[in-house]
């Protein structure tokens, strides 16, 4: 007989989702590094612009100085050159002490604010930072005056424009994101929930239907124990099938909280477990930490459900064959901890992030589906948290259930 078919699970890569994610902010990256180039290269082009402008202003200066000037060339100078000026300007004397002159500049020269030169002194310092202040000569040799300017308005939107840019370009990513994941989170929620929903209902009837079977098995076989026995066990197990189906059915609706001992909860589970351990050619010791006995509000089947799940995993972890799994309960005043401790493999940093990932599995024939469920169960379920609190390769990993109280 040919073997059943094997479905290969790919455990390290990344999922088509988080590669469209990276697609995605690169691309916007590349937009905005393209704008901030653009951007720069149009600012450049304007300051070179203001640079000639400057210098012709200092031109001007000298040309009214030359004593060939006319009057007509004066009111040329003034009228196409000086007003055509949209930037500051300062002019100093030639030892750069004094104020002769200054455009496009908005300050206080009256009594009241005598430091308005000390003002304009400053700003050209300021100014010679951005541009190196430009000489007004007379015939190439006497130094009269220097000629100090800054950005105009529009260079200095011009600059700003990027950053803005960067800020309305980061905010549509985050939108993007946000919008992204949550239709992310929705679409598997309702895969969860259909998934989990289909199943309990095709478990439903045949289970139902084996109930019956194993009764009239009890009523022919009344009189053999060895048949009575293995009817009982046949029995027990089609009850946990029931229990699962009914876990199962529970998905995607809001389940009832109850206040439940915590302690009483995991005692059952474990006793499943040591039950079935020697089976699985395992030495494994089972052991509960509590100082009394801590009631949370939970679902109780739903909450056994996890702590088999976290079980399972460790005993997974334990691959040597011999090993320890403890449950360590501690109550704080809003909050109660379930530490599940494990002799195991560990987990490796790189994969620290992925273990509560649907489909994430180190497991050859692993589905990856265990944590990620109890991950949901405890969080969206009860409000909680489930989360590596500790692990390190070779000795062992923690994992933490965080209640509210």
């Amino acid at each position: 007989m040919p073997s059943p078919a094997r479905i290969a699970i790919p455990t390290a890569t990344l999922p088509a989702s988080g590669k469209l994610k990276i697609i995605l902010l690169a691309l916007a990256f590349l937009i905005v590094g393209g704008t901030l180039w653009y951007t720069h290269e149009i600012v450049q082009a304007l300051h070179a612009k203001e640079q000639q402008v400057a210098d012709l202003y200092a031109r001007s200066l000298e040309y009214i100085a030359s004593p060939r000037t006319g009057e007509g060339d004066y009111n040329f100078v003034f009228n196409e050159v000086i007003n055509a000026i949209d930037f500051p300007v300062i002019e100093t004397d030639n030892t750069n002490r004094e104020i002769k002159n200054f455009r496009n500049i908005e300050i206080d020269t009256s009594n009241a604010n005598p430091g308005w030169r000390s003002t304009l002194r400053s700003m050209t310092v300021e100014m010679d930072v951005i541009h190196p202040p430009i000489l007004v000569t007379y015939q190439d040799t006497i130094v009269l005056s220097r000629v100090h300017y800054g950005e105009s308005p529009l260079i200095t939107k011009l600059r700003r424009l990027p950053y803005l840019e960067l800020g309305v370009v980061a905010v549509f990513i985050l939108i993007g994101y946000i919008s992204f994941s949550y239709i992310k989170r929705s679409e598997q929620s309702n895969i969860w929930v259909g998934m989990a929903r289909e199943t309990a209902h095709q478990l439903g009837t045949p289970i139902s239907s084996m109930l019956g079977w194993v009764e009239l098995l009890r009523e022919q076989a009344r009189d053999d124990p060895k048949a009575m026995d293995t009817i009982r066990d046949m029995e027990n197990d089609l009850h946990r099938l029931q229990k699962i189906a009914g876990r199962f059915s529970k998905i995607g609706s809001k389940p009832d909280l109850h206040e439940e001992n915590v302690v009483d909860v995991i005692t059952r589970v474990t006793e499943y477990f040591e039950r079935r351990i020697p089976h699985m050619g395992k030495k494994v010791q089972l052991t509960i930490e509590s100082a009394g006995n801590p009631n949370a509000n939970i679902n109780r089947e739903l909450f056994e459900w996890v702590i088999e799940n976290l079980t399972k995993n460790a005993l997974d972890a334990i691959e040597n064959g011999e090993g320890r799994i403890s449950f360590a309960v501690s109550e704080r005043p809003n909050h109660l901890y379930i530490d599940v401790s494990d002799s195991g493999k560990g987990i490796d940093l790189k994969h620290r992030n992925d273990v509560f990932r649907p489909g994430f599995s180190t497991k050859k024939r692993g589905w990856g589906l265990g944590l990620s469920l109890s991950k949901r169960i405890i969080e969206t379920y009860h409000r909680g948290k489930l989360f590596v609190k500790e692990s390190r390769p070779g000795i062992g990993t923690t994992f933490r259930i965080k209640l509210n109280r």
